[in-house]
This record gives C-alpha cells, sequence and structure tokens, in this order.
C-alpha cells in the first residue's frame, strides 16, 4: 500500500502524522511512505530521518493526495483537503464529525472511507486513540488554566496552588474519564483544591482510592455543577458522549454569576463544547471573556506540545495502520470490531449513528456498508 503523510495546515498545529518510527515499522511490513517536505520539521523530525526510515519526501500535499492509497493525518480535513479525497482512498484521522456538518458533507461527497481516531473502541470500552490526546489535553488544560488565572492573561491573579498562609485556588473539573483524571492529577500535584464531578458511582469510587482522599469525589447533578461552578477559580469541562455532540452542562446563567477573573477551559470543545458560552480558539488567539470569565477553548490542545503528542499518538495508531495496510481497509475493518467503530464514512454513507442522528443523514451499519 502507498501511504501518505501530508503536512497539517490547521492554524498552530504541528503534529505530524506519522514519527519517523512509524515510516520505518510501514516499510518493514512491505509498504510505501510518502511525506510531505518538511512535515514534521517543526518538531525535531526532518526530511533526512524521514528518508533514513525509508520514507519519500514529496514537495506538496495534492500530490500526496491524487497517488496515495491511504492518508495518514492528525486533524480533521480542511476543506481543501476533503476536496482532494476520493473514492476508494482510505483516511485515517481524528473527525470530530458530529459538531462539523460541512466536513461530514464534503467526506460523504468524496467517496472515501473515512476512519475517526476518536470512535475506534478497545475491549475495555475504551478509546484507545483518543486516550493519548486526552492524557495530554487534561493535563494541558491545568497548565493552560493557570497561566490564564495570572491578572495580565486576564485572570483572577492567582497561583493554582497558593502559598503558606494563603489558600490555593478552587478547581471544578467536570467529567472522570481520561481528560478528568489526568487534570485532575496536575491540579492536585500543584496544590490546588480540587472537586471532580462525574455520573457514575463505581468511577467516582475508583477516584477517590486513587486520590487518597486528595480530592472531592462528588455526583454530577445540575445542583452540583451549578454550586462548585460558582466556588470555583478554574473550571475544567472534560465530559464525552463517544462520536456526538458533547452536552451542556455550564450554562450562561451560570457562567454569568461566576467569580470575574475565573477561568473555563473546555477540553470537549472538538464535540462541539461542553459550555454553553463556549467557541472554538486557536493557540494563536486562544481566550475570550464572557460575562468577566476567561474562556480558553482551543481545539487542538495537544498541538501545543506537538512533539509529546506525535509521539503519544502515533504509539496508539501505529498497529491500526499496520493493520490498513497489511490486510487492505476493507478486510482489516471487517476482522476487528473495535475498528470496524471507527469508520464514520464510507462510499458516500455515513456509518456512525451518532453523526447520522445529530446532522440528519440516514444511517447505515459500518459492517453493511462495506458489504455491499
Amino acid at each position: 500500500m502507498l501511504i501518505g503523510v501530508p503536512k497539517e495546515i490547521k492554524n498552530h498545529e504541528y503534529r505530524i502524522g506519522l514519527t519517523p518510527g512509524g515510516v520505518r515499522e510501514l516499510v518493514a511490513n512491505g509498504h510505501n511512505v510518502i511525506v510531505e517536505r518538511d512535515g514534521g520539521a517543526a518538531i525535531g523530525f526532518d526530511n533526512e530521518q524521514y528518508v533514513a526510515a525509508g520514507a519519500s519526501i514529496i514537495d506538496t500535499a495534492q500530490e500526496i493526495f491524487a497517488t496515495a492509497d491511504m492518508i495518514i493525518k492528525v486533524k480533521e480535513p480542511q476543506p481543501q483537503e476533503c476536496k482532494m479525497l476520493r473514492p476508494g482512498q482510505v483516511l485515517f484521522t481524528y473527525l470530530h464529525l458530529a459538531p462539523d456538518p460541512d466536513q461530514t458533507r464534503l467526506l460523504v461527497e468524496s467517496g472515501a472511507t473515512c476512519i475517526a481516531y476518536e470512535t475506534v473502541t478497545d475491549a475495555r470500552g475504551g478509546l484507545p486513540l483518543l486516550a493519548p490526546m486526552s492524557e495530554v489535553a487534561g493535563r494541558m488544560s491545568i497548565q493552560a488554566g493557570a497561566h490564564h488565572l495570572e491578572k495580565a492573561q486576564g485572570g483572577l491573579g492567582m497561583l493554582l496552588g497558593g502559598v503558606p498562609g494563603v489558600a490555593p485556588a478552587k478547581v471544578l473539573v467536570i467529567g472522570g474519564g481520561v481528560v478528568g483524571t489526568h487534570a485532575a492529577r496536575m491540579a492536585v500535584g500543584m496544590g490546588a483544591d480540587v472537586t471532580i464531578l462525574d455520573r457514575s458511582l463505581p468511577r467516582l469510587r475508583e477516584l477517590d482510592s486513587e486520590f487518597d482522599g486528595r480530592l472531592r469525589c462528588v455526583y454530577s447533578t445540575a445542583d452540583a455543577i451549578e454550586q462548585y461552578a460558582l466556588e470555583a477559580d478554574l473550571v475544567v469541562g472534560a465530559v464525552l458522549i463517544p462520536g456526538a455532540a458533547a452536552p451542556k452542562l455550564l450554562t450562561r446563567d451560570i457562567i454569568a454569576k461566576m467569580k470575574k477573573g475565573a477561568v473555563v477551559v473546555d477540553v470537549a470543545i472538538d464535540q462541539g463544547g461542553c459550555f454553553e458560552t463556549s467557541k472554538a480558539t486557536t493557540h494563536q488567539e486562544p481566550t475570550y471573556v464572557v460575562d468577566g470569565v476567561v474562556h480558553y477553548c482551543v481545539a487542538n490542545m495537544p498541538g501545543g506540545v506537538a512533539r509529546t503528542s506525535t509521539m503519544a499518538l502515533t504509539n496508539a495508531t501505529l498497529p491500526f495502520a499496520v493493520a490498513l495496510a497489511n490486510k487492505g481497509a476493507k478486510q482489516a475493518l471487517l476482522d476487528d470490531v473495535h475498528l470496524l467503530n471507527g469508520l464514520n464514512v464510507h462510499a458516500g454513507k455515513v456509518t456512525f449513528k451518532a453523526v447520522a442522528d445529530v446532522l440528519g443523514y440516514e444511517f447505515l451499519d459500518a459492517r453493511a456498508a462495506l458489504e455491499k
């Protein structure tokens, strides 16, 4: 199989779909890999490293999209990239289609086979290709939140962990999954006063045991969200419904009553955001203010630590990429129900129910779509 790795073109996105080590693995399996010139140069993966790993360097994305059998990316394809996709071609990347009707329409029109990292599953019910970026984003949410609590960044002027004689900042984490757990770990480590909300009592028990009483584990209700949000200096939104739009858990009314200079970080922004006042921002202009509350809603947070993120992502995606290349996409998908769960669009049909439901498409079961 000919595998293409274009340079990412989203604002301040420096990650790349494969590390040189990932390229070497695919080449060792008998495949050809083409990488866009300087695709990884910004994070220390230069052209020479890719060539040494067995890749060919290609000057333009147009050449890669025109010739590759499978495109491996990081972020969802931008409109000009969607228009370069063709029937039968495989796209393997993050998609986040539910809040993005334009991208969904363009992928449907392309006829390509589009596999979303974020809906691939594992035997434990987890999302193994979302997990590494969720770990990064969870940890970054506290780093970013602490920075924007500084007065010069528009915040209240608080040090997250306080100092002897001064109380630490209050941090509310909504959601006890991968993002929330890693956010809580960072916040606790920095000395903050942390509360985590979740709707699963078993998960709250696990968190209570894991953190050994160093944070509050509270059952999530509308009442609890409001109570703790109004007390908080920093709120992290860390909820996820796989493949679907995020629920709006922090309402505009609650935001209006929060402390002036408080910071909210919406890690769910890729899925439309879990705060009613959220709108996607970029690393170039990461924040805006609503009712005196600083909103950090960067849609590609892990891109801020692009080298770490690229290495973590390739570790997770590589076994699936090898399977797709070795068996061909159709057979690899049919052989692995967890990879099959990643199929969102195939040959002009939407094959992920949550996306079809929210965007008004006819849903076609993924296995049925492949076997047509």
